[in-house]
């Protein structure tokens, strides 16, 4: 047969990842905090976007000239379709979300709309120039109770101790150089040549900065800081230098090797154990706390007087972002460039798309939590030890969609109900063999029987692993050793041994 050539056509339908699908992807796995600093960024780069005021704001008015063609054109809004109960009809709580274009994305309405009642006392809030006085007032008592930085605090005392210039800077290199504890980990000799003086000299003036309050500050290990504070109080004698240089034998409870290296009976060693407890290892922890942030929940679950769920998304979460129709308009009328025309063409595409995928995102994680609280109605009523085995396909197939958009959606997504707050995830686990009716329980459960086991054993009557396996099989749950091991492990369970010598030390 010859070979020659020839044309074809042919048609053939593939996906393309566009901005803005990728956009779409990107925002279903981004928490609440993300999602916020998102749009933030996205207001910055694009003139037509911004964030709704306040509506007891002085601009709250202006929401009627920025709500573009949803509220003139009288469709529902997207806000209204987001907030379920389980009960009712499937098909009547799953709209297409591509049908419908909305410029206005309300996240007060997606969430479930309670009336708030107003407080009696409103009409009892100052006013005018009595609330500027008492705003002022608030403003100097947080300045004045506000709290000196380590480093300022030290710095104080940098002035007073140091005198010749070259000091104070090597100094104020020490300060600013402390990790969260208060320690300097840089080595002497690298420290000493950033600052370009000699080691012998740094090491001279870390000496004398490690005098300056709090005692231990500038401390180059732990071992260091105990002994500048036990120095403080006249301690540091032999016995306690060589055990404030053998904490790895502490940390392993090893007494018998303690005592002999220190020299002391075993009721010695237990006091000066117990004068270590009473120091301080992390001598900056109360001038720079750090604030651990609260986790915001993205979805709230609360239980209804015929003991149906109603499940609703947290406003709080959901950015109330706004197209200015107006400032559009005005601009297309007054720009005369086609680069200027251009740009603000892409502005109100790039807006238009971002609110849709908000009201995508909303939407999506709605159904995905709705369907979780269907399969796991037993948790949500009685807690953890009735919480099912549950993988992401058995849900993905439930609502019909990919496990991967699954995935995303309960990454970095918590749920508040009674039992706690909990983050999306948590809810799929794999499955235990278990003589139940189901005949399977949630590893996340089984974990919670090995730890109340755990907690109510005995210092005389320590469980082992095996020990822990057979009275889990007496309950009707099938599982090896290595298994009951591996959840001990992930829980941060010591072993038998460990547990034994911390409960025999907590009785001495």
């Amino acid at each position: 047969m010859a070979a020659g050539f020839r044309l074809e056509q042919k048609q053939s339908q593939s996906l393309v990842m566009t901005p803005q699908l990728a956009q779409s992807i990107k925002l279903l796995q981004l928490g609440s905090q993300e999602l916020m600093e998102f749009v933030h960024s996205e207001i910055e780069k694009n003139p037509l976007l911004e964030l709704e005021p306040d509506p007891e704001g002085p601009h709250a008015d202006r929401r009627n000239s920025r709500s573009g063609p949803a509220e003139e054109s009288g469709k529902e809004e997207p806000g209204d379709l987001v907030t379920h109960e389980l009960g009712t009809d499937a098909g009547a709580r799953e709209a297409d979300i591509d049908a419908s274009f909305e410029n206005v994305y309300d996240a007060e309405r997606t969430g479930a709309e309670t009336a708030k009642p107003k407080d009696a006392n409103d009409n009892l809030a100052p006013s005018g120039s009595a609330a500027r006085e008492q705003h002022d007032l608030l403003e100097f008592a947080s300045t004045v109770s506000e709290q000196p930085t380590l480093a300022q605090y030290l710095e104080a005392q940098i002035g007073l101790v140091f005198r010749q210039p070259e000091n104070r800077q090597i100094a104020a290199y020490i300060a600013h150089g402390l990790d969260e504890d208060g320690y300097f980990r840089e080595p002497v000799s690298e420290a000493a040549k950033a600052i370009g003086t000699n080691s012998e000299n740094f090491l001279e003036v870390l000496t004398r900065f490690q005098a300056l309050e709090p005692t231990g500050i500038g401390a180059r290990s732990l071992s260091e800081c105990l002994q500048l504070q036990l120095a403080e109080h006249d301690r540091l004698d032999p016995a306690m230098s060589i055990l404030v240089n053998n904490l790895g034998l502490l940390a392993k409870h090893e007494y018998s090797k303690l005592s002999k290296l220190c020299g002391v009976t075993r009721n010695e060693l237990s006091e000066m154990v117990q004068e270590l407890r009473r120091l301080d290892p992390r001598p900056a922890a109360k001038y720079e706390a750090v604030i651990a942030e609260a986790v915001v929940a993205d979805v709230i679950v609360t239980q209804k007087p015929d003991g149906d769920w109603a499940i609703e998304l947290n406003p709080e979460t959901l950015p109330k972002v706004l197209v200015d129709q107006e400032y559009y308009t005005e601009l297309n009328r007054t720009i005369e460039t086609a680069e200027g025309r251009e740009f603000i063409g892409d502005c109100m595409t790039n807006a238009n798309w971002l609110i849709k995928s908000l009201d995508q995102r909303a939407r999506t994680i709605l159904k995905v939590a709705t369907e979780i609280i269907r399969q796991q109605d037993m948790f949500f009523a009685s807690g953890i030890e009735h919480l099912k085995p549950m993988n992401l396909k058995a849900v993905a197939e439930a609502i019909q969609m990919h496990e991967s958009t699954v995935s995303r959606v309960t990454a970095n997504k918590y749920l508040r109900c009674e039992q706690g707050i909990f983050e999306l995830k948590f809810f799929f686990s794999s499955s235990v063999s278990a003589a139940s009716e189901n005949g399977e329980l949630s590893s996340e459960s089984v974990k919670h029987r090995i730890k109340q086991l755990v907690d109510a054993e005995k210092p005389s009557k320590v469980l082992s692993d095996d020990q822990i396996v057979e009275q889990l099989q007496e309950a009707g749950i099938e599982i090896a050793r290595r298994t009951v091991a591996k959840y001990r492990e992930a829980m941060r369970i010591p072993s038998s041994v460990q547990r034994r010598r911390d409960k025999r030390q907590a009785l001495i």
